[in-house]
């Protein structure tokens, strides 16, 4: 089971930190990934963590911006937005990846949390 939390309304310009608890699993091997979906639109990529490595990737839309990290003792995944833009608004999804594959592609995440809104007010 995957837990977001963090989401919130602020002023562009501003910081949130986003959290994703996972339970039931341990995480080893897996490629975590957030995602976001804006109204109208399709959920898209924001980025992604190897459990494992640590390696990261972003979507250029947030790179320099988004910064993601994880706690293995709490088995928790951050998503730091920092210099919110109003088109970051959104619902963010975290996933999990359980063939560790660095990858963007939606399907091939079958764990998904239930979303947490993020309003960035202009």
């Amino acid at each position: 089971q995957l837990v977001e939390s963090g989401g919130g309304l602020v002023q562009a310009g501003g910081s949130l930190r986003l959290s994703c608890a996972a339970s039931g699993r341990t995480l080893s091997g897996y490629v975590m990934g957030w995602f976001r979906q804006a109204p109208e639109k399709e959920r898209e990529f924001v980025g992604l963590i190897s459990w494992r490595s640590g390696v990261t990737n972003y979507a250029d839309s947030v790179k320099g911006r988004f910064t993601i990290s994880r706690d293995k003792a709490k088995n928790t995944m951050y998503l730091q937005m920092n210099s919110l833009k109003p088109e970051d608004t959104a619902i963010y999804y975290c996933a999990a990846r359980p063939d560790g594959r660095i990858g963007t592609r939606i399907n091939a995440y079958d764990s998904w949390g239930q979303g947490t809104q993020v309003t960035v007010s202009s």
